[in-house]
This record gives structure tokens, C-alpha cells and sequence, in this order.
């Protein structure tokens, strides 16, 4: 019973690592958008409401992307420790 629990850790565990690597990928995809559009809206000379409030939203939304990156690399180091 030990041997068959000890195997359904292992399955768990490579399926939350797969789920941390498609994370990571997904995370750096948006992160490259956002800093596209705003190297986009940065080089564009308007700077009416629209646009600062565009700049705000997208630089939110890439600190917040951010973050989760951070925290899903801290998340995978303490996978590999706990699996080995």
C-alpha cells in the first residue's frame, strides 16, 4: 500500500510541475504583450486621458504578471526540493 501511495505522489507531483511550466510559459507570453504595447504607447505622442489610462491599466497589469512569475519560480524551486 506504501508503494502504491508513494507512485501517486510521483503522478501528483509531475502533474503540478507541468502546471507550473505552462504557468511560467502563459506568464512570460502576457509579459512580453504588455511590454509591447506599452513600448507602443510610449512611442505615440498622444497623451490624452485615453492613453494615460491605458499606460496605468497595462503597467498594472504587468507588475501583477510579474509577481506571479515570481511566485511561481519560488513555487517550482520548492517542488524540485520536496521531489528530490
Amino acid at each position: 500500500m506504501a508503494r502504491q501511495q508513494k507512485n501517486s505522489d510521483a503522478g501528483n507531483v509531475s502533474i503540478d510541475k507541468q502546471l507550473i511550466e505552462e504557468g511560467t510559459q502563459q506568464l512570460n507570453s502576457e509579459i512580453q504583450v504588455l511590454e509591447a504595447w506599452l513600448k507602443e504607447l510610449d512611442a505615440s505622442d498622444g497623451s490624452d486621458a485615453e492613453i494615460i489610462a491605458a499606460r496605468k491599466s497595462y503597467k498594472d497589469m504587468l507588475r501583477s504578471r510579474k509577481e506571479m512569475l515570481t511566485s511561481l519560480t519560488k513555487q517550482a524551486k520548492l517542488q524540485s526540493i520536496n521531489v528530490d
